[in-house]
């Protein structure tokens, strides 16, 4: 069986303030998927990630974990 393709979305993510969040929002998007790869750019409110999950599946995930995230790209 292969594996699901993984993309890249980028995500714009409000309430980002410290490191912590990072690792907030990181564990957020592994819930999901946990081979995800997640960077976040705290200076520009930015994550980019490469997982199988859907943009709006991500976005959803942040959001409960107390973020406002939006899809960047579909």
């Amino acid at each position: 069986m292969m594996d699901e393709e993984r993309k890249e979305l980028i995500m714009q993510v409000e309430g980002m303030t410290c490191a912590s969040c990072v690792k907030a929002v990181t564990r957020a998007v592994q819930r999901l998927d946990p081979d995800a790869e997640v960077a976040v750019d705290l200076a520009h409110g930015r994550a980019t990630i490469r997982t199988t999950a859907q943009s709006l599946e991500v976005a959803d995930a942040l959001n409960k974990a107390g973020y406002e995230a939006t899809a960047m790209t579909l």
